[in-house]
């Protein structure tokens, strides 16, 4: 048995689709397939055999041109792996439909995806939307929909491969200031007077940011914390974040990575999109206001001035939240 996962945005979707590729894979090999963006997140995936690479151009983000050349190339790039059976993973304001179709054009016999819209063929078992669910037992659904379930005692928790030892030595506390959608990220400044009253408090904060966060994270950073912006690979954020006693980040992937690892979180959320959904699935504790003005609105930049509903969080809360979760872990 060979079943195609598909999961085609950031590194903290492809995370959240963790459970559902278990469960996939105890029947046999898995392939996933997923954008550049979520490649380095499906490396770490349990149970995965092999990661496919393709940006799609009705989800990623800024889009690429809709090519005849591209989707023939990717049809034919489904058709060569020969799947037995495909599990279509969406967010609930995405369509599963135009892969599905490109999946019947490649001869995937059965295709199994979350629809609101009428399916007709391209489907074969439909899955209706439940806004209620959090997205991993949302994705999770669709694999027990398509006959695969966990195996005896997986508790369906966001898990990686064992992580590298980081270089850094504990006890530590980890602040990762950037967002890969700028609604919802808390302002440079304010993580950078959360970096200098974590120190104050007594812990040791190392700041973290990808290559082309460096500018953000020497800010944070500051004289008080330590810049580790641009110095660490996804693998090697993992086990730097297993090793911390908590991990300060907004809703991007990190928070994901961070509960994948089993350390608590102080989670900076956006109500651009829901917390019972998107909140790190497991120890955290939720700060910003979830009935600001911006709530649901999907929104990549803030529309609200001032960005009240992260910017009105204090360093002070995040300090207190901080000394809630030290010791917290699963």
């Amino acid at each position: 048995m060979r079943t195609l996962v598909a999961r085609l945005d950031n590194d903290g979707d492809v995370l959240l689709a963790g459970p559902a590729v278990r469960a996939a894979a105890q029947a046999g090999e898995v392939v996933l397939l997923c954008g550049h963006s979520g490649a380095q997140a499906a490396e770490l995936l349990p149970g995965v055999h092999r990661v496919v690479r393709w940006d799609c151009p009705w989800i990623t983000y800024p889009p690429p041109d809709v090519r005849t050349p591209d989707i023939e190339g990717i049809v034919a790039l489904l058709k060569g792996i020969r799947a037995d059976v495909a599990l279509v993973l969406t967010s609930f304001h995405q369509s599963p439909l135009p892969l599905a179709l490109l999946l019947k054009l490649a001869g995937v016999p059965k295709v199994v995806a979350r629809s609101t819209d009428y399916p007709g063929s391209l489907l074969d078992v439909r899955l209706r939307d439940d806004p209620e669910l959090p997205e991993a037992e949302r994705a999770l659904e669709v694999a027990r929909a398509a006959g695969f379930d966990l195996p005896p005692g997986d508790d369906g928790r966001l898990a990686v491969t064992t992580p590298p030892e980081p270089a850094e030595l504990g006890p530590y506390v980890v602040l990762h200031p950037g967002a890969s959608v700028p609604a919802r990220a808390w302002s440079p400044d304010r993580c950078a007077e959360a970096v200098t009253a974590l120190t104050e408090a007594g812990h040791r904060v190392l700041v973290t940011g990808g290559p082309n966060e460096t500018a953000l994270t020497r800010h944070v950073a500051g004289t008080r914390g330590v810049d580790l912006g641009g110095r660490t690979t996804f693998a090697e954020l993992a086990g730097l974040l297993a090793r911390a006693d908590a991990v300060v980040v907004g809703n991007t992937g990190p928070a994901h990575l961070a509960a994948a690892v089993g350390t608590p979180v102080v989670s900076l959320f956006s109500p651009v999109v829901p917390a019972h959904r998107w909140a790190p699935h497991g120890p955290h504790v939720l700060l910003g206001d979830q009935d600001a003005p911006c709530r649901d609105s999907r929104a990549r930049v803030c529309p609200v001035p001032g960005h009240p509903c992260l910017d009105r969080v204090t360093a002070d809360r995040v300090v207190t939240a901080v000394a809630d979760l030290v010791g917290v872990r699963t």
